[in-house]
């Protein structure tokens, strides 16, 4: 039974359009400096309506980028080399995960749970703690400046391995029992039983794991000296720390926004699996 009162309903639609306001307004902005030139975003006031430089702003930054910071790197490169790196970490962390957790839950063998925690530890082990060394082995690997330089040394991940591992436990073991007596094998239970029920799992983990992806910073830093393998985030940030003079802030924010759609639209087309991933209890 839900209860009819007006004060809380308007109380509530209150906050959660203030809320609203308070998020989209800087994303507003952006758009909005975006559209200008650089004479109009150095003047006061800021304008918070579009100009009629969209088109010529998001042109130049896409195909020629701007001499400021970074020597003029086109933002299709970075975006594409951002691409890549997302969607290589995203899937390298799921696959190497699940596989993981189905040989910890499904399979006996010597220290099965030491190798686990051993595992899970590493959770307190951020790339920033164990940067150093991490560097030093890609170094001597002769893989800096490359994608899998810059995507296998994070592509393990603990928190995924844990959440399929939760998932795998939560599955009926008559499943696992009648396969084994329709003479199924150990990975053919796990590409027609488990895998199709992991998709939902699989799709939440998949959109935080692209999200991670797309927005290092530190490591893309250290592991790349050309510029073709720069990422989005890093040109993003060389544009605006430059030296001696003033950014060019319609292109910049030209840059931020472009920057900010593929995660976006990661998140709105996968929302429904997203959600149904993180709150499905049904096995």
């Amino acid at each position: 039974m839900v209860e009819n009162r007006p004060f809380v309903t308007f109380l509530s639609h209150f906050v959660l359009v203030v809320g609203l306001v308070v998020i989209a307004f800087p994303i507003w902005m952006t758009f909005v400096a975006s559209t200008h030139d650089q004479a109009t975003m150095l003047r006061s006031p800021i304008p918070l309506l579009p100009g009629k430089h969209l088109l010529e702003n998001y042109r130049e930054v896409l195909s020629s980028g701007y001499n400021q910071g970074s020597g003029g790197i086109p933002l299709f490169m970075t975006l594409t080399n951002s691409l890549i790196m997302a969607l290589g970490v995203a899937l390298g962390k799921i696959a190497i995960s699940i596989i993981s957790a189905f040989a910890i839950v499904y399979f006996r063998f010597p220290l099965r749970m030491i190798f686990f925690w051993a595992i899970f530890v590493t959770l307190m082990l951020p790339v920033e703690v164990r940067i150093v060394p991490t560097y030093g082995v890609v170094a001597s690997l002769g893989m800096l400046d490359s994608y899998s330089g810059l995507i296998i040394p994070i592509i393990a991940s603990a928190t995924a391995t844990f959440l399929f591992r939760q998932f795998f436990l939560s599955v009926p073991d008559e499943l696992a029992e009648a396969a084994r007596v329709d003479g199924a094998s150990p990975m053919r239970f796990f590409w027609d039983i488990l895998l199709p029920m992991s998709r939902t799992s699989i799709a939440a983990l998949f959109v935080i794991q692209f999200i991670y992806g797309w927005n290092q910073y530190l490591w893309p830093l250290l592991v790349t000296t050309k510029q073709s393998f720069y990422t989005a985030v890093m040109a993003v940030s060389r544009q605006a720390t430059v030296v001696d003079t003033v950014p060019s802030w319609n292109l910049l924010m030209a840059m931020a926004l472009l920057t900010m759609l593929p995660p976006v639209l990661v998140v709105v087309v996968m929302q429904r699996q997203f959600v149904r991933g993180l709150v499905e209890t049904e096995k």
